[in-house]
């Protein structure tokens, strides 16, 4: 299964999402890893699938072709 990510707060069970700030984004195994780094700890890995990779860049305040690194998101580790 995959991770979750949100460009924008969520406006559902809030309680079990975290925040932090993109660091990196790369491709591993077909997969879309984005490099996350928390408010409130180490920096840590969410495997998502391109097409979600795609929706968080399209809704991020961020001109075509700038980096989403520094952006901030909202997420969920698998079975977190």
């Amino acid at each position: 299964m995959h991770d979750r990510i949100h460009a924008r707060e969520p406006t559902h069970d809030i309680e079990r999402w975290s925040t932090g700030t993109i660091e990196s984004i790369a491709q591993r195994d077909g997969h879309c890893v984005v490099t996350v780094s928390p408010e409130d700890g180490e920096s840590l890995e969410l495997v998502v699938t391109h097409a979600i990779r795609e929706l968080v860049l399209s809704r991020l305040d961020i001109d075509d072709g700038e980096s989403p690194v520094g952006e901030r998101v909202w997420y969920r580790k698998h079975g977190g």
